[in-house]
């Protein structure tokens, strides 16, 4: 029995006996030690480990310190402390455009206000909205403003803050974010965090890494799912806001379900009467032709997001600085979006006949858009080297087109083939320069019959998502055969176009070869000389409103 209950006594106490045994020994052996030896090899001994204590104490207090800099968040703490509502200071009036986006937003306004109300009936205010859309359309700006309007602090973050080389940084960020707003939520009602590039701690979480390369991610992610849950036991109302650019799909499922990121809120490119209203904002903040017409602006910028009609008017202002104009002209803007899309106008020392070639090639482009397609205006011909091509005829769609049909296909499979037509006609023989055309006019095509069902032989379905060993070879010899068919028949059409205006095409070669850019007007004017109707660019009051919202 007296043996047994030291046996136990030490399974319960070993760690506390080898503690102190270890203890004793450190400190017995070496008085031992120093005691055995001469006097002054002891002196010594002595004042050399007194001398080095406070280099051990200051190692040991780096070390600890450098640990617990690990736990609380690493070497760059998240940058972000609260922001007031009224230092952000931007309201839903400051935001021009984002129609829709801002009605979305506003409920969101709303429910943060109205957060009593919806506690009194035993509701919960929404825990997140994820802002989906293109680079540059104010999705970071609507962020703002719904802090703004609804009175609440502001935390603001992006993604790779969270990232870091040691493992379990992220995760700690997170936490300590999260406290952060809410002992502001508790102060102040609720908070709004906004965590901007989500996806670079969204994405689909890799379950089996071999090397182990996504567990940090992971693991940060499952702490923001966590933090979003509300398990803390804190019934503080925090709304997390985030914005992506990516597609949707790429984000996390957990993360996307209603508790955690409850609406999605889409931050679409500006409309018509949107540009318009973006070009008055941001010539207002400069000098400016007051007799510029913004719709035709608008018209010019189909596609362009707030943020690449803000750096229109930056480069207009330059150009107009070096061109020494006191104020920014309609020219001026006209240069500064082809510098943006079309790249800087070279001057190549070339043979006349190249150069004559060029022209050619261009004026049937600019012949073929002009007259034959449904959708698009010509803005711009050059025989400049931009951007690598030798020539350029820029043509925008006259109106946004969401669900272009197959006129609008043909159209543009017809402008790709109208230089090589010209050049064909001219000289009988084509140059390498239609490579590119040939490029854009094969994959239209392709598309057009592989995935569209748009060809004439009667196939339907999309046969480019069926792989190629599931499809039978007669099938996909006819849909080649047919998208052949497809590029001849449209390019009899072009040469038939071009034809019958040679002499228009023969007026614009000359009239490039002279001048080596045309613009829109002197376009038109060329095309009004031979009795063909102007495509004057609409405003936006000739484009009607889309319809209201039911129950708007």
């Amino acid at each position: 029995m007296f043996w047994f209950k030291i046996k136990l006594f030490f399974q319960r106490h070993w760690l506390a006996l080898s503690i102190i045994a270890i203890t004793v020994i450190a400190v017995l052996f070496p008085i031992w030690y120093l005691a055995g030896i001469e006097e002054n090899t002891r002196r010594y001994i002595i004042s050399m480990n007194v001398a080095s204590m406070p280099w051990m104490v200051l190692n040991t207090v780096i070390f600890v310190g450098f640990l617990y800099l690990m736990q609380a968040g690493g070497f760059s703490a998240l940058k972000k402390t609260k922001v007031d509502a009224g230092a952000v200071n931007i309201h839903f009036s400051d935001i021009v455009g984002l129609d829709e986006a801002k009605r979305e937003a506003w409920e969101v306004v709303q429910l943060i206000k109205d957060r009593t109300r919806v506690k009194a009936i035993g509701g919960k205010i929404l825990k997140g909205a994820l802002l989906v859309g293109p680079p540059g359309c104010g999705k970071t700006l609507l962020a703002k403003a719904v802090a703004t309007e609804a009175g609440v602090p502001f935390l603001s973050v992006s993604g790779s803050e969270f990232v870091e080389v040691f493992v379990g940084v992220g995760a700690a960020r997170v936490r300590k974010l999260f406290k952060q707003a809410r002992e502001y939520a508790q102060a102040h009602g609720a908070c709004i965090i906004f965590i901007d590039e989500i996806e670079v701690i969204g994405r689909r979480r890799i379950l089996y890494d071999a090397f182990g390369g996504g567990s940090e991610t992971n693991s940060t992610q499952n702490q923001l799912l966590v933090e979003m849950d509300g398990l803390s036991g804190s019934d503080a109302n925090i709304i997390v806001f985030a914005a992506t650019n990516a597609l949707e799909g790429i984000l996390d499922e957990a993360l996307l379900r209603p508790g955690r990121f409850d609406r999605k809120i889409f931050v679409d490119k500006p409309n018509l009467q949107e540009r318009e209203k973006l070009f008055g904002y941001y010539l207002g903040k400069v000098n400016y032709d007051k007799s510029m017409d913004l719709a035709r602006l608008a018209r010019k910028a189909v596609g362009n997001s707030p943020a690449d009609i803000e750096n229109v008017v930056k480069e207009a202002a330059l150009i107009a600085v070096r061109n020494s104009n006191a104020v920014i002209t309609y020219k001026d803007i006209s240069a500064a979006i082809e510098r943006i899309e079309l790249g800087v106008a070279h001057r190549l020392n070339m043979t006349p006949r190249e150069r004559e070639r060029v022209a050619c090639h261009e004026a049937g482009h600019l012949v073929t858009i002009y007259l034959a397609h449904p959708t698009d205006d010509v803005f711009k011909a050059s025989i400049l080297h931009r951007g690598g091509a030798l020539g350029v005829v820029h043509h925008m769609p006259i109106e946004e087109i969401h669900i272009p049909d197959r006129d609008s296909f043909i159209g543009w499979l017809r402008a790709s083939l109208g230089g090589y037509a010209a050049e064909k006609i001219r000289y009988g023989v084509t140059a390498s320069g239609v490579g590119s055309d040939f490029a854009s006019a094969t994959m239209m095509a392709h598309r057009m019959v592989w995935d569209m069902g748009m060809g004439t032989s009667g196939f339907i379905g999309n046969y480019s998502a069926v792989k190629k060993s599931e499809r039978s070879a007669a099938i996909t010899d006819m849909l080649e055969r047919e998208t052949q068919e497809l590029l001849r028949s449209q390019l009899t059409e072009v040469e038939t176009l071009l034809k019958d205006n040679w002499k228009i095409v023969e007026r614009f070669t000359a009239e490039l070869l002279e001048h080596e850019e045309l613009d829109y007007d002197e376009i038109a004017a060329i095309f009004g000389e031979f009795g063909k109707p102007s495509r004057m660019l609409k405003t936006s009051a000739d484009v009607p409103p889309p319809p209201p919202r039911p129950g708007a």
